[in-house]
């Protein structure tokens, strides 16, 4: 492997066509893994992974330090990020745990659609690798390293067609899995939850703070619809 070749897999490869039956393997791959219980009892760390990686991505960004997090066996997870107890960017990290699965799920959609997979992949395994030496558990380093052992292999064997589709059954699942979180965290009622925390940061009523998570998780819906029935009409 030389700087050349790793130079060449992260550069995009032009539009991907997702039409037909590739599309109808992609959608059949994402239906199964949402609507089957074993399956989905497994997926839904990715998305807490996903959830917890927000917090932590946000905090760095609002000049916050990611110290640690942890994925447990009820699909529950942590992040810690050290600053300021209150003010802005405390607000930040804190909301951006629930809409960042629908994100990254959206953007790795419309992404994969138009032939950036191998820069994306790319991108999830340096996450990835900087998530790893953050990990505070066993649970947490084996989804991790799983992740992105299947990741690597993705982005450096796995043809451009291949790459996409993972792409975009991913990113349904996400987008998906941010429903779900979003239901489960409204019917919870819980203070110490995030939109808990954030009513005590701003005093902005919790109802709130759930209905800007449903916005978010509605445009990304949006996203991945329209990009969804672009590639069926080919």
């Amino acid at each position: 492997m030389d700087v050349g070749e790793v130079w060449q897999r992260v550069q995009p490869v032009g539009d991907v066509m997702l039409s037909g039956r590739p599309l109808v393997v992609v959608l059949a791959a994402a239906v199964v893994a949402v609507a089957v219980g074993p399956v989905w009892s497994v997926l839904r760390l990715g998305v807490t992974l996903v959830h917890e990686l927000g917090h932590a991505g946000v905090g760095v960004l609002c000049g916050r330090r990611f110290t640690g997090f942890v994925l447990r066996g009820d699909m529950s997870g942590a992040a810690v990020t050290v600053g300021k107890a209150r003010g802005p960017g405390r607000v930040a990290t804190t909301w951006a745990g629930y809409p960042m699965p629908a994100l990254v799920g959206a953007a790795a959609v419309w992404l994969a659609g138009h032939g950036w997979a191998p820069p994306v992949l790319a991108a999830v395994l340096l996450v990835l690798v900087a998530a790893l030496v953050r990990s505070r558990s066993l649970l947490t380093v084996l989804v991790v390293l799983a992740v992105g052992a299947a990741t690597a292999w993705l982005w450096w064997a796995g043809p451009e067609l291949v790459q996409a589709q993972v792409l975009v059954a991913t990113g349904i699942v996400l987008v998906v899995g941010a429903w779900r979180h979003l239901g489960a965290v409204a019917g919870a009622g819980r203070g110490a939850d995030d939109p808990g925390v954030l009513t005590e940061l701003t005093h902005v009523p919790r109802v709130l703070w759930l209905l800007s998570f449903a916005l978010v998780c509605g445009w990304a819906t949006w996203v991945v619809g329209t990009t969804v029935v672009a590639a069926i009409r080919g």
